[in-house]
Formats: structure tokens, C-alpha cells, sequence
């Protein structure tokens, strides 16, 4: 039966995760991200009463919802995972949490007192010189038909891909005025993303296209993988668009920074299982200045500033409607897209590491 093997499942990994952190060297803090949290949670807390550490919870969502997702909120599975999570956070040591609206959360439904810790990109996520977006292009172009150039068979050459090209007269490397326009979003392909309404939004586009907008030809990116990857792969194989190349690649570490960096908008589909976490594939989109288009949830104005650094939509008909307002008269440096994208670069974000040193190191020196 599903629930014996699940309580087997969650049995034999406590045992090995025990046995596995036991054998390292006492630790002064053990930092745990949440979710997923069954049954890591409580091995952490019964090491650190082992050895006399700290437990230190960061909580990225809560690991019920995500479970609600799939079973439904009231299914006896998921009020377990509910109270396991509220007991567990109470009796750590510190918690952390990602947004203002998760730590009223906790400190009012949970009785836990959190810091928040907003999510910050890695050094690695900045825009990408010419250069490398070149060499990038190139290298997907390999395996990619969208990356390739758009030209007559007789005039290809190793030296163009869809988005960029050496300028035969002054041997510079430049992007041709009449490139399309490079549209990326990333998921891990659960139920807390919908991607027909990006589907639909494109469907639309391309009509906006038929019905004579000045509006440039687009490439979708769509990286990640995951269950749902196939049945969305259906869908679009259904789709025959003449002005939209949509390609779902699972892109090298090293590459998806580069393409983020490369890229003119971003669309985020996440909604929170919770309504109180944010997405990091947006955190990762501003730190490479990408302005980014993402689907309304409660908190997501902690984030996504509408108008300033990127647009929030409720359904496929604005984010269509989004698409065109952003890439009409592409790609002149005027317009909404430009300004968000100088906004984003004028707000010198944090990285990862100075906030933690900001946030984090003094809660922990000041309890020391």
C-alpha cells in the first residue's frame, strides 16, 4: 500500500541520514533548508541534541503545502506533515525565513519567531558580454534549430547565430537590428506552475503578429526539467507557430546564468503553494538585470516592483497583452523595456554572500 511505503520510505531515510550526519565532525550550527523537511528536520534537531549544536531552520515554503498540491489540504498526510513542521520549527534554534509575510506567518500561526532573509543571486548572475553570449549562442545552436540563423542555406557561416553576427565591414561583433527577441522561463515542471497560460499568451501574440503589429519574431526558452516536462512538451508540438520558436533545453550550470544574462524578458508562472515564498528563478533574473514578467501572487509585490523592474499579470490575456506593449518596436532602446532593465542595473542589488553577512552573522555573534 502507498502510505505503508511512504512510512518505509521516511523510516529507512531517517536511519541513514542519522547515521551519515553522526559520523561527521561535531558541528557548531546545522543550517537546513525547508522544504524538504520530512524526516531531515527531525534528524537534524536529534544530531544537534547529540552533540549540544544549534539548529538553524530556513524556511523556503512550507513542505505541507507543497504536499497539498497533490493530496489536497485536508488529507491526513498532509495535517501530519502540518503539525510536524509547526513542532519542529519551535524547537529550533533560530529560524529564517524569505519573505515579510512568511515570518508574520510563522510568529502568528506557528507561534515561531523568524528573520527574514530575502533570497539574493549568487555573484555568477550578471549580464553577459557580447562575447560570451556569442560563443554561447553558438555552442546551443549546435543542438538548438531556434539558435541558429535566420538567412538563405547558401549564406550560413560559423560566425552567426540567430542573435548575433561579426560585422563583415568592421570585423565587430554585433546583434542585426532585425534579430527576434529572446524570451526565457525556468521551472522544475510541478503543479505549481501552469504553463498554458504562457502558451496561450504566445498564441495570442502570434495572432497580434498576423494582424500586422510591429512586433519581432520570438524565441522561447523554457529551461528545466521535470514531471510535467512531457505533457507540456505535447502541447506544444501541437502548437505551429510561423513567428515563435519555443525550445525546451536542459541547459550546463555554467550556462544558465550565461542565458539569463543574454536574454530580453523573463516570465515567471510560479505560484506559491503557500502564497508567502518567492521565486528564485526571479532572484536570479534581476541579478543578471533581466526584467522579468510574473504571474500575481500575495506576496510577490516583496519582489517584483510593478512598472519598475517588471510587470505583474493575472492571466494568459495580460500577459499577452504585456508581450506586446514590451516588444513593440523591438529592439529600440526606448520604451518600458529599457527603463526596467536601467532600473534593475541603478538598484545595485546585494549578493548572496553581503547578505548574509548583513542579516545573518550578527543574529548568530549576537546569541554567541
Amino acid at each position: 500500500p502507498k502510505l505503508l511505503q511512504y512510512g518505509v520510505k521516511v523510516v529507512v531515510q531517517a536511519v541513514q541520514l542519522l547515521y551519515a550526519m553522526l559520523k561527521i565532525e561535531q558541528p557548531s550550527y546545522i543550517l537546513l533548508q525547508n522544504p524538504p523537511g520530512l524526516p531531515a528536520i527531525a534528524v537534524a534537531w536529534a544530531a544537534c541534541r547529540c552533540w549540544g549544536s544549534k539548529l538553524v531552520i530556513d524556511w523556503h515554503n512550507y513542505g505541507y503545502t507543497v504536499m497539498g498540491l497533490r493530496h489536497g489540504r485536508d488529507h491526513p498526510l498532509v495535517q501530519v506533515a502540518k503539525w510536524y513542521e509547526k513542532l519542529f520549527g519551535r524547537l529550533a534554534d533560530y529560524n529564517l525565513c524569505v519573505t515579510d509575510a512568511m515570518r508574520e506567518d510563522l510568529w502568528v500561526n506557528c507561534g515561531i519567531k523568524a528573520v527574514t532573509l530575502y533570497d539574493k543571486p549568487a555573484a555568477y548572475f550578471k549580464e553577459t558580454p557580447l562575447e560570451l553570449q556569442h560563443d554561447l549562442f553558438l555552442k546551443l545552436a549546435q543542438d538548438y534549430e531556434a539558435f541558429k540563423p535566420r538567412a538563405e542555406p547558401g549564406s550560413l557561416g560559423a560566425e552567426r547565430s540567430a542573435f548575433t553576427e561579426v560585422d563583415v565591414e568592421t570585423g565587430h561583433l554585433v546583434k542585426p537590428r532585425g534579430r527576434p527577441a529572446l524570451l526565457i522561463s525556468s521551472t522544475s515542471w510541478t503543479e505549481d506552475e501552469d504553463f498554458s497560460v504562457l502558451l496561450k499568451a504566445l498564441e495570442a501574440y502570434e495572432q497580434h503578429i498576423h494582424e500586422g503589429a510591429e512586433l519581432p519574431s520570438l524565441v522561447c526558452v523554457i529551461t528545466g526539467k521535470g514531471p510535467l516536462k512531457d505533457y507540456y512538451n505535447g502541447l506544444i508540438n501541437k502548437l505551429h507557430f510561423k513567428h515563435i520558436q519555443i525550445c525546451t533545453p536542459w541547459l550546463e550550470a555554467e550556462d544558465y546564468p550565461l542565458l539569463l544574462g543574454s536574454a530580453d524578458l523573463g516570465v515567471c508562472l510560479h505560484k506559491s503553494s503557500s502564497g508567502l515564498d518567492l521565486p528564485m528563478k526571479v532572484v536570479d533574473m534581476f541579478g543578471c538585470c533581466l526584467p522579468v514578467c510574473a504571474i500575481y501572487f500575495e506576496c510577490l509585490h516583496e519582489l517584483v516592483k510593478h512598472n519598475e523592474n517588471g510587470l505583474i499579470f493575472q492571466d494568459w490575456n495580460e500577459l499577452a497583452e504585456q508581450l506586446k506593449m514590451l516588444f513593440l518596436g523591438f529592439p529600440t532602446l526606448e520604451g518600458k523595456l529599457h527603463s526596467f532593465r536601467e532600473n534593475l542595473r541603478a538598484s545595485k542589488q546585494l549578493r548572496w554572500d553581503e547578505s548574509w553577512d548583513q542579516t545573518v552573522l550578527p543574529l548568530l555573534e549576537q546569541n554567541d
